[in-house]
């Protein structure tokens, strides 16, 4: 009949005051995000009065976990990179080369001797002073290809070698440029998402977008010029062996050497070895710190490989300089004073503490492996933000107002436990998406103004059914009862359904899409919760205490 175990009563009321409880921080908004920022930066700066005070906003014991609110609620920059792929090509050819000249230097006998006449690019083109050895010259080049580790590449080798006359050609393969560009797009991805985050901002978006492009939207930023001068950096790092140092950026008369201006020093250039000795990306840590002057520096610190190419290079050329560059200019050119074995070392010039900072933030994150190009920027301010915040709380309003009217106007007392119920289900959705840390967005709260409307569908039908069963049931008791059994199959099947569509919206969209999908999934579950547990309860509760001979619905 109507009778509710005890413990199913405290389970269904505990859980209730759990997710209001969660939801309660963003009734207080901007008090706990304070409090919150506060006590972050008391982990990682240390305790000031100022930010205990901050920190004190909010209770330590209660629930401080927010709705992230998203790009067009509070304002941020959006951004739309391609990523030049093409720029990876050359690297992995010139990183080949040191390979390939050794392997066939070892075959002088058989090739003759050899000169790479290639300006640089996606081949190297090597000329052999022995024709006749192209043979043997072909046969080393191919060994030196790998099997392609995609499953669209199997059974392919990575390098496709070709020979003419007295020139070979090594370029790589179609099957291995698919998994190159593959690869770079994952960890450029994954760079910008690291560089993203060591600054602190909530909840962005980083997401691929068609083959070769990334979309990045970061709420809270100030402009979309901040977010490309913190992302749009390559930052690569490297140390090359200096050639000469001179006031003619002409001066190379190699392909194999490569002109940097000195950095600060307008009309000084070094020419370097375009090979580097080590990169930045065996680069492990980077840190802000002072040099020897209490001037503003950075530290650095190898993996095990760069350490040792390092610590070999500074062995094999005391006395010698070599250059520190960053994205095509020359930091410094220090003169190797002694061996250096440990794999650190450090970053001076002309810095700032913030430029510093900046800079050990970008090392940190890794380099880049391709440049981006902006194809698509704007910046949202908050004041627009808050126009949408304005006019999604005007529209749940209004949803609020007329569910509510409605349904006491067609169910009296049972459309007031469905109205309670449909307060205690906003609540709910608030708690559960502070709890996962979801981003709420302008059409997640369409999605929430669509579940007040739906969330009252449940009750409908149970109350319609109980109208059906006071016609020929026993008495209310058994009427009330009946309603909701038989309801229940109707209420769970028009429910799954919309949630499969929530669900193939979340797997399939991308971002604003998929914050619909979001609030629309969670409004789902909370809203079969309380209407088959909440307003059950309360009806329940009410006709034990009243015991009315007759009810009306």
């Amino acid at each position: 009949m109507l009778h509710i175990p005890l413990w199913r009563r405290i389970l269904i009321w505990s859980l209730v005051a759990i997710g209001l409880l969660l939801a309660l921080p963003n009734a207080f908004y901007s008090r706990v995000e304070r409090s919150n920022d506060a006590r972050a930066a008391i982990e990682t700066l240390g305790a000031t009065p100022e930010r205990r005070d901050e920190a004190g906003l909010w209770p330590s014991w209660l629930p401080s976990g927010l709705v992230n609110l998203g790009l067009d609620l509070r304002g941020g920059a959006h951004l739309l990179a391609e990523v030049q792929v093409e720029d990876v090509y050359e690297g992995r050819m010139d990183g080949l080369w040191p390979e390939l000249r050794d392997a066939l230097r070892d075959a002088r006998d058989a090739v003759g001797t050899i000169r790479r006449v290639d300006q640089g690019g996606d081949a190297i083109v090597v000329r052999l002073s022995d024709p006749s050895g192209m043979p043997r010259a072909l046969e080393i080049a191919r060994g030196l290809a790998q099997p392609v580790t995609t499953l669209s590449g199997v059974g392919s080798q990575d390098l496709d070698v070709a020979g003419d006359g007295d020139e070979l050609t090594i370029r790589l393969s179609e099957a291995e440029r698919a998994a190159t560009d593959d690869r770079t797009i994952r960890q450029s991805l994954e760079i910008i998402r690291r560089r993203v985050d060591e600054v602190g901002t909530r909840e962005p978006t980083i997401q691929r977008q068609g083959e070769d492009r990334i979309l990045i939207q970061v709420p809270g930023i100030g402009s979309a010029e901040e977010l490309k001068a913190l992302i749009g950096t390559t930052a690569q790092l490297t140390f090359n062996p200096v050639i000469s140092r001179s006031g003619d950026p002409d001066a190379s008369q190699s392909s194999r050497q490569v002109v940097y201006p000195l950095l600060d020093a307008p009309g000084t250039y070094y020419t370097l070895e375009r090979t580097p000795v080590v990169s930045g990306e065996q680069l492990v840590d980077a840190q802000p710190s002072f040099d020897q002057n209490g001037q503003p520096a950075v530290t650095f610190r190898f993996n095990p490989a760069g350490a040792r190419a390092f610590g070999d290079y500074t062995a094999e050329n005391i006395g010698s300089p070599f250059a520190i560059v960053l994205d095509e200019e020359v930091i410094s050119a220090p003169v190797i004073q002694s061996h250096i074995p440990g794999g650190s070392g450090i970053i001076t010039g002309n810095f700032t503490v913030e430029e510093s900072t900046q800079l050990a933030v970008l090392l940190r994150a890794g380099a880049l492996p391709a440049e981006l190009t902006f194809l698509e920027e704007r910046t949202i301010g908050p004041e627009l933000g808050q126009d949408s915040i304005e006019a999604g709380q005007i529209a749940c309003i209004v949803a609020f107002v007329l569910v509510l009217a409605f349904m006491w106007a067609s169910y009296g007392l049972f459309g007031v436990f469905a109205n309670i119920a449909l307060l205690i289900n906003v609540g709910l959705i608030f708690g559960l998406l502070s709890m996962i840390g979801a981003t709420l967005t302008l059409p997640g709260i369409a999605g929430i103004v669509l579940t007040i409307g739906m969330a009252v569908d449940a009750n409908v039908l149970v109350f319609e059914r109980i109208r059906e069963e006071l016609k020929t049931a026993r008495g209310p008791s058994r009427a009330i009862s009946l309603g909701y059994e038989k309801a229940l199959s109707a209420i769970v099947d028009a429910n799954i359904t919309t949630f499969i569509i929530a669900t193939i919206l979340f797997m399939l969209g991308s971002g604003p899409v998929r914050g619909f999908a979001v609030t629309l999934g969670l409004g789902i579950l909370t809203s079969v919760f309380t209407a088959i547990f909440v307003t059950r309860l309360m009806v329940v509760t009410w006709f034990d205490r009243r015991r009315p001979k007759t009810i009306e619905v």
